[in-house]
């Protein structure tokens, strides 16, 4: 079976669909006491803060990963109007979450 498609959009060019549901794909991230430690202190120097933007990319992944795992499990070809949403939990931790609708192609 082929990758599930997740796109930001409507509609999928060629394609008609019926809707199977909603679908979300989560992870919650943190960095440990050191990364911490130094990005603290890049936040009094100011510039990029590697480690967080590494780990919420790799949070990016892992979340729409786990979004195309479950829309294969309701039995969908597809995810349209797929978004992030972000967060942070206490002061250490992020959560990523990538939500959309699962479809399914019709002829």
């Amino acid at each position: 079976m082929a990758d599930i498609i997740v796109t930001t959009t409507e509609n999928i060019p060629g394609k008609n669909y019926e809707i199977i549901g909603e679908v979300f794909g989560v992870t919650t991230q943190s960095r440990n006491a050191l990364s911490d430690i130094v990005a603290s202190l890049k936040s009094v120097i100011g510039g990029e803060v590697k480690g967080y933007t590494k780990m919420l990319t790799t949070s990016r992944v892992e979340a729409i990963q786990r979004l195309r795992d479950e829309a294969k499990t309701m039995g969908a070809d597809a995810v349209v109007m797929m978004r992030f949403d972000s967060g942070t939990i206490a002061s250490d931790m992020q959560s990523i979450v990538a939500y959309g609708t699962a479809v399914k192609f019709v002829d």
